[in-house]
């Protein structure tokens, strides 16, 4: 019977190793390691097969913090992400509302703009939601 190979005893992949190298440049350019011991250390990693290789070569690394990219409108976090896929797909529903009313306007002559009844409770919501703070990215700092 085999026995399960261990986390440390896995194979990794080049995307792997580049990801722990990207992680070792990270940590030249904040001055934990001079250039010597990054083209060292990077060097080993590409010759590396194991989780537990990998590991060892960033173990003495502070664990690397996670930078915010937040956009101009949405925050780089779970509400900003599903705030902007709703946003998105409100407009999709706002832009197919108005092109209908505008079919229906051209050909029938017809200018009373229903449209709003569809895009203006949700987009009511939204605001909402968005001026409450949901999604908004964080100012100043």
């Amino acid at each position: 019977m085999n026995e399960p190979v261990r986390p440390d005893d896995v194979r990794i992949s080049d995307a792997d190793r580049q990801s722990v190298a990207d992680r070792l440049r990270a940590a030249h350019d904040e001055g934990f390691i001079d250039l010597t011991e990054f083209d060292e250390r990077v060097s080993e990693v590409w010759r590396m097969r194991t989780r537990g290789d990998l590991t060892r070569v960033t173990r003495d690394l502070p664990a690397p913090e996670r930078v915010r990219r937040d956009g101009p409108i949405f925050a780089d976090s779970p509400g900003g992400v599903a705030m902007k896929v709703l946003a998105i797909i409100w407009m999709c529903l706002t832009a197919v509302a108005v092109s209908g009313w505008g079919i229906v306007a051209a050909t029938t002559g017809l200018e009373y703009p229903w449209f709003l009844w569809i895009a203006a409770p949700p987009g009511a919501v939204l605001l909402t939601l968005y001026v409450s703070g949901i999604g908004r990215p964080r100012r100043g700092g």
